[in-house]
């Protein structure tokens, strides 16, 4: 510990202190008030810094989505709705790891500053440090690449949760991302616990929007230009849907026309665009739509 004998002319703050304390007082209360004023110095600054990143994080995750586009209901908007919630999660995501590394930062430097108080010498102990996070770096390269891949996922938005994706290794929706580990649940209820640094590819089904195919097989004896005909009908009418414009379904259907030739029938192809992982649920009413309206026109259809 640093004292003030002798220091009365080089030191000003140990000159007031001897001047109103006694002499064996003066030393150790110019170390108390040192270290007092690091620590709360560390606190104002790790403050201040918290302060400026939830600012730029706020102002991330507000002015994502344009003021018009809040207060209208088109299937498009449900899709940037989607994008703007993705991005918000995100942006605070990135905003809790900066602040737990600046907290980690000045509160270290502030603990370096309290120990040279003591008198130590900060040499040995920082190389002391260097050797251990050399000795650590080796022993935990699996984990720094779990850290390393999870902050490149959220970074480049690679897929969120409630995302329906494909590690490679497991198939299910996102329910839990961390810097470390993606939790998955499968469509068996089964939970899979991903590291971030094995995932070497990802599909996702989910972001920006999705598709519908629908195939519809018909026999040969059927008139193709009718078939069409009827598959467009089936297409704007589901388009004219609002319980399906509205919620699940971000652009008109396209029907493509004779998709296939087999040796046992035509097939026909319907594509839709939709709201992400609303694919399965408007195939099955496409589905369902393409039967009804085939048996009224008395169009069967044929085996694959």
């Amino acid at each position: 510990m640093k004292t003030c004998a002798g220091s009365s002319n080089d030191n000003p703050f140990c000159g007031m202190l001897l001047s109103v304390l006694p002499a064996d007082w003066a030393s150790p209360v110019a170390w108390i008030i040192g270290i007092v004023l690091i620590m709360a110095i560390a606190l104002i600054v790790r403050k201040l810094l918290h302060r400026v990143v939830d600012r730029v994080i706020r102002r991330a995750a507000d002015g994502v989505m344009p003021e018009r586009l809040r207060f209208r209901a088109q299937p498009v908007d449900a899709t940037t709705a989607v994008i703007t919630e993705r991005r918000r999660q995100r942006a605070e995501t990135l905003g809790s790891v900066l602040n737990s590394l600046i907290t980690a930062i000045v509160f270290g430097t502030a603990g370096l500053m309290v120990l040279s108080r003591f008198g130590l010498d900060l040499a040995p102990i920082l190389t002391s440090v260097g050797i251990l996070g050399v000795a650590v770096g080796f022993g935990a390269q699996e984990l720094v690449k779990d850290f390393i891949a999870g902050m490149f996922m959220l970074v480049e938005d690679q897929y969120g949760v409630g995302d329906l994706i494909d590690t490679g290794m497991a198939v299910g929706t996102v329910e839990a991302v961390t810097l470390r580990i993606t939790r998955l649940r499968d469509v068996d209820g089964r939970v899979w616990y991903v590291r971030n640094g094995t995932i070497t590819r990802v599909g996702n089904e989910s972001q920006g929007w999705s598709r519908a195919v629908v195939d519809v097989p018909v026999a040969y004896e059927a008139d193709i230009s009718g078939i069409r005909d009827v598959l467009k009908g089936i297409a704007e009418d589901v388009w004219n849907d609002p319980n399906l414009r509205d919620i699940a379904i971000v652009e008109e259907p396209q029907v493509y026309g004779l998709e296939q030739i087999s040796d046992k029938a035509m097939i026909f192809r319907i594509s839709v665009k939709t709201v992400p992982s609303q694919q399965a649920e408007v195939a099955r009413e496409m589905r369902m739509r393409v039967k009804m309206t085939l048996d009224r026109a008395g169009i069967p259809l044929a085996g694959v």
